[in-house]
């Protein structure tokens, strides 16, 4: 609060000072004022592909990555690609994994395999799965 009201006192004594300054020198202090926010120090910047982390760290999108529309647009698919056959691979090797569960189950049981294959069987298997 202190620090506000001596900030308030030092407004007011420099708007009060204005009146006295002859046009030249208003002029030569506005002129002063442009080449030090010219010289000011930019935020630095760290490139991130297409994104910008400033110093105070805060994340920016850059407009211009230097990288064509078009050759975003072609990453782009060839990531929907990948995704694509990485699904697609995953997916079949869990089929395969149930097939071969499947199989394997069907080779450890008692019965032999022909008779998974006689059609009277099967009927008696549908006959007793819906009793249960």
């Amino acid at each position: 609060m202190n620090e506000e009201r001596q900030a308030y006192r030092i407004r007011q004594a420099l708007n009060h000072g204005l009146q006295d300054i002859s046009p030249a020198a208003s002029r030569r202090l506005e002129a002063a004022r442009h080449l030090a926010l010219s010289r000011q120090k930019q935020p630095e910047y760290q490139l991130a592909d297409d994104l910008l982390v400033t110093s105070t760290g805060s994340v920016v999108l850059r407009g211009d990555s230097g990288m064509s529309a078009g050759r975003r647009s072609l990453l782009a698919i060839l990531a929907l690609l990948f995704g694509m056959w990485l699904a697609f691979h995953w997916h079949s090797e869990t089929y395969v994994a149930e097939i071969e569960a499947l199989d394997s189950a069907l080779l450890t049981d008692d019965l032999p395999p022909d008779v998974l294959l006689d059609q009277d069987f099967l009927e008696w298997l549908k006959d007793n799965s819906s009793e249960e």
